[in-house]
C-alpha cells in the first residue's frame, strides 16, 4: 500500500528505520550495511529527507547521525503512517479483541530497532490472558498483515521496547 505511494524502496526503508521509533538513529556507513545498499543510493534519500525537515543531523566525531526529528509537524502522522503500514494497528486490535485482561502490548526485536524484517516480535502482559489464541492469532495475523507474527506473554518485569498499548494509559 504505502510502498505504491512511496517508490523508493530505500526511502521506505528509512522511514520505517527512523519513524517506527522516534530513538532510532545511525550513520550512512551502517544503514548501508543494515539494508545491504551503495552508501551513494542511502546518501541520497538521506539528504533528501534532511532537506525537507523529516530527519535531523548531527555530528558525532568524523561521522554524521541521522534520527527523526520529533519536532516536525508531521511527525506524529508519519509515524502514525509507518505503523499502519507495518499492520501494528491491526495487531494491537486483534490482541485487545479476545486475549482477556491486556496491560500493556509491546513491539520488541527488530522493528522496535527500526528493521523491517517481516518478523513482528509482540510482548502481551496482563492477568488471566488467553494463550491458546495466540497460536491461532499469530497464523490469522500473518494472514492479514503479510508478516510473521511472534508473540510471547511478559511477565511485570518485562516491559523494554516500544508500547503500542498501556491500559494504565487510558
Amino acid at each position: 500500500m504505502l510502498d505504491s505511494l512511496i517508490t523508493s524502496k530505500t526511502r521506505l526503508r528509512l522511514l520505517v528505520k527512523f519513524f517506527i521509533n522516534a530513538d532510532n538513529h545511525s550513520h550512512l556507513r551502517g544503514l548501508a550495511e543494515e539494508f545491504g545498499e551503495s552508501t551513494n543510493a542511502i546518501r541520497k534519500e538521506l539528504n533528501n529527507l534532511s532537506e525537507a525537515g523529516y530527519l535531523q543531523k548531527e555530528s558525532e566525531k568524523n561521522r554524521i547521525s541521522y534520527s527523526a526529528n520529533t519536532q516536525h509537524p508531521l511527525f506524529g502522522s508519519l509515524q502514525d503512517i509507518i505503523r499502519k503500514y507495518i499492520g501494528l494497528d491491526r495487531v494491537v486490535e486483534e490482541v485487545l479483541k479476545r486475549m482477556g485482561d491486556v496491560e500493556k502490548v509491546v513491539l520488541t526485536g527488530d522493528y522496535a530497532n527500526g528493521m523491517d524484517t517481516g518478523t513482528i516480535d509482540i510482548g502481551i502482559q496482563g492477568k488471566d490472558l488467553n494463550e491458546e489464541y495466540l497460536d491461532s492469532l499469530g497464523n490469522r495475523m500473518q494472514e492479514m498483515i503479510d508478516r510473521t507474527v511472534k508473540f510471547t506473554v511478559l511477565n511485570s518485569h518485562q516491559t523494554t521496547g516500544i508500547i503500542l498499548y498501556n491500559k494504565a494509559a487510558e
